[in-house]
């Protein structure tokens, strides 16, 4: 067994790996480019928006008031109308990327932590490499790559764009397990 204490390094390093990566990914490459739509007649929605005093949190709609509700007849037709959809809306201001990123950061911490805690329990020092890559990689993918599955199955994010948040997942994941198998104590 090892200790978190032993594994700080790691921990750390991996959290800045991720943390560049992620950056490169999003900032120098087009893959994320297209992700996101301009809704058509965004002015006029937003002012009317505006005009209900809409605030910051998460909406649905149609949205009915129970599950009950989901089944009336009223409910259906304005689901069959459409537009349906789930919609988050952030506090107004300019978009400030500050907090954002210490906060990814601070997720990045928290992955490698719980794979530092896993693999600190299944290996001991001088564990080879490959073992220590593999448990620690596959650890970080439940972290990062399974993340955005949820948002296409219950949001309805389009599964193309998913996918892409999927493979981000796994290239963090392999630096992750790539950073703990280098400074793996005694290795």
């Amino acid at each position: 067994m090892v200790s978190m204490t032993e594994l700080w390094l790691p921990i750390l390093l991996s959290a800045v790996f991720v943390f560049i990566a992620s950056s490169i990914i999003h900032m120098a490459t087009p893959m994320h480019k297209g992700d996101f739509k301009k809704m058509p007649g965004e002015e006029r929605v937003l002012a009317e928006m505006r005009a209900h005093g809409l605030r910051p949190g998460s909406y649905m709609f149609p949205c009915a008031a129970s599950m009950k509700d989901c089944g009336t007849p009223e409910m259906i037709e304005k689901f069959k109308l459409g537009p349906v959809g789930m919609m988050t809306v952030m506090p107004t201001g300019a978009p400030g990327m500050g907090k954002n990123l210490v906060q990814w950061f601070l997720f990045s911490l928290l992955v490698s932590a719980v794979v530092a805690h896993l693999a600190g329990q299944v290996f001991v020092h001088g564990a080879a490499g490959k073992p220590v890559f593999h448990l620690t990689a596959l650890a970080a993918v439940l972290g990062y790559a399974t993340r955005p599955l949820p948002d296409s199955i219950w949001k309805g994010q389009p599964w193309s764009i998913t996918f892409k948040f999927v493979v981000d997942g796994i290239i963090y994941a392999a630096l992750t397990g790539a950073t703990f198998a280098w400074l793996w104590p005694g290795a």
